[in-house]
């Protein structure tokens, strides 16, 4: 029996999940002795033709050839993942979601007539089936290795589906939003950075898009109580993950 094929894919994105990958080190090279790493342009020249056992799709689809480039790769692909905040919300490029834009273009561009884009920046899921998603702005490199290792052994992968508040009271960390009165939108987000910001003092920043039946309404007005103004509550939930629809409720209400 052959290696799985695993294969990286890039669409609209900053790359830095990509990076997350390289970030992996000496467990890369142990990924790479299990699979053939089938396309990865971040990473090597190589390329195979497919069907592929696993890819991992970074980046939002904001092109019309975005749009049909991926339902190729569905095709080919046994099992999907789409990692980072780009391709499981749309990425912060998905502000244009909400403004004109023609007017983002002219802004940019002496040339805008020469541009070819979509006037949505979409998650992947809203073009094909999704087998998986890791969220994150970056993805964290320890729940990749989960998702490579668990695809390899048949079973499903252990990522945590609980808040960011859980992660501190596990570190211990003092909650910022309680004893601080700081902003913080830990009680409505994923875990995955081990609370990285709370950490040192920081509120959170969402990284990891809202956790599941997150109750964004009442994190809204607990930091209205804590002396936070209605304009920055507003820009907290307005950044990579706003095109999910438990961050879209609080800024655009």
């Amino acid at each position: 029996m052959g290696k799985a094929k695993l294969a990286v894919w890039k669409f609209a994105s900053c790359d830095g999940c990509q990076l997350s990958i390289l970030d992996c080190e000496d467990e890369l090279l142990s990924i790479a002795e299990a699979v053939e790493i089938a396309n990865f342009t971040e990473m090597t020249r190589k390329v195979t033709d497919g069907p592929y056992d696993i890819s991992l799709v970074e980046g939002s689809v904001t092109t019309a050839n975005d749009a049909q480039r991926i339902v190729e790769i569905r095709k080919s692909s046994q099992t999907v993942v789409a990692i980072g905040a780009c391709a499981t919300a749309g990425g912060i490029q998905a502000l244009r979601n909400y403004a004109d834009i023609d007017e983002y273009l002219g802004a940019v561009y002496a040339h805008p007539e020469y541009i070819s884009t979509l006037t949505t920046s979409k998650p992947i899921s809203d073009f094909i089936k999704v087998d998986l998603e890791l969220r994150g702005c970056p993805v964290n490199k320890e729940h990749l290795i989960e998702l490579v290792a668990s695809a390899l052994a048949g079973r499903k992968p252990r990522i945590p589906h609980f808040s960011v508040c859980e992660e501190c009271k596990m570190k211990g960390n003092v909650c910022v939003l309680v004893g601080q009165k700081m902003p913080c939108l830990g009680p409505v987000t994923s875990a995955g950075c081990g609370a990285l910001c709370p950490a040192v003092g920081r509120g959170c920043y969402g990284c990891f898009g809202p956790v599941k039946n997150a109750n964004t309404a009442s994190l809204a007005t607990r930091l209205k109580a804590n002396g936070t103004d209605p304009d920055k509550i507003r820009r907290m939930f307005k950044t990579f993950n706003a095109n999910t629809k438990a961050f879209e409720r609080e800024f655009s209400s």
